[in-house]
């Protein structure tokens, strides 16, 4: 019996998926079994999948459920004592399975190992890091942010798998926040201090999927705090803050794709995460924003676009002369 189930739903994922499944193939730690749950896929997904020769493989087909139906059924077929997820356009580094492993195995009480994560486009590219220390009891600190970032984090235990459930299907967007509260409310978390998660990043050019992305979000937010305990209502705001917080930062970071939204919408979010949470106006980082986004209104979307790509490489180039 494999030791870890890795479950990968894939959508209509033929232009990614074979180097998703060749990052998971080029682990370290080797003794684990790859469930494809292919969600009705109309491309040549599952063509390229079984394409795959590997013995650890195995290959589920369904009619469209979504990524939490598909989640569910990847988790009916799996054996393993641990269980790991990951998006079929997203990448692990090579050691990302032992580290987190061994991190479980040196904390008995623990039932959920994560990461560090890089975002990055479509091309592959890093558009920014996201790291966080919380261990332990993390409830309180998961409940203002999704420090995870990505579905394709942590690697968790059987027994808290199934201490939890499934994931929630009526949840049209933050059913991976939703899940790793419900398993923060019962188990500990370690992390594994080092960037080894890349989350693809792809984005709609139209305005409604963002709008749709916020709605879906307080959405699960209302039902996450109607189960949070009365003495952590009061962080219902800092959620609040920074959902529409990065509401803003994925229009930024998606210039190119989003040139076309709503800047009223944008300046909307901007707008609540400061009200919502005046204390926002103490971080230097909140003027970072509102100047980004005044750039964007005064010389256009693209323009900024272009010029936020400039200060990328030059700050890319930079860090590798230093490296070197």
């Amino acid at each position: 019996m494999p030791t870890i189930s890795i479950i990968i739903p894939a959508y209509n994922a033929e232009q990614t998926i074979l180097e998703t499944i060749n990052s998971v193939l080029e682990q370290t730690f080797s003794d684990f079994e790859i469930i494809i749950v292919n969600d009705g896929s109309t491309d040549k997904t599952l063509e390229v999948v079984q394409s795959i020769e590997d013995e650890r493989l195995k290959v589920f087909c369904y009619e469209n459920s979504g990524v939490s139906g598909a989640r569910n059924r990847g988790i009916s077929h799996a054996i393993g004592d641990y269980i790991s997820f990951l998006d079929a356009d997203d990448l692990w580094t090579p050691d990302k399975l032992e580290l987190q492993l061994a991190a479980l195995k040196a904390h008995s009480e623990a039932g959920v190992a994560y990461s560090w994560v890089y975002t990055i486009n479509e091309t592959g590219e890093i558009l920014k890091p996201f790291d966080s220390m919380y261990e332990g009891n993390v409830y309180a600190d998961l409940l203002k942010a999704n420090f995870l970032t990505s579905g394709s984090n942590p690697l968790i235990t059987r027994a808290a798998i199934d201490s939890v459930g499934e994931f929630d299907i009526k949840l049209a967007g933050g059913e991976d926040w939703d899940y790793w509260l419900r398993l923060a409310a019962k188990w500990h978390f370690v992390v594994v201090p080092k960037y080894q998660v890349f989350y693809r990043r792809s984005m709609s050019s139209n305005s409604f999927k963002l709008q749709k992305m916020r709605e879906d979000t307080l959405i699960m937010l209302d039902k996450v705090m109607q189960m949070a305990p009365p003495e952590l209502q009061y962080l219902k705001k800092e959620s609040l803050s920074n959902i529409y917080r990065y509401i803003v930062e994925l229009y930024i970071d998606s210039l190119n794709q989003n040139s076309q939204v709503d800047i009223r919408f944008i300046v909307d979010n901007l707008w609540k995460y400061i009200k919502t949470k005046p204390e926002t106006l103490k971080n230097i980082y909140t003027y970072k924003l509102i100047i980004k986004i005044l750039l964007i209104i005064i010389i256009s979307p693209t323009q900024m676009n272009n010029l936020l790509e400039f200060i990328r490489k030059v700050k890319s180039q930079n860090k590798f002369q230093v490296q070197s």
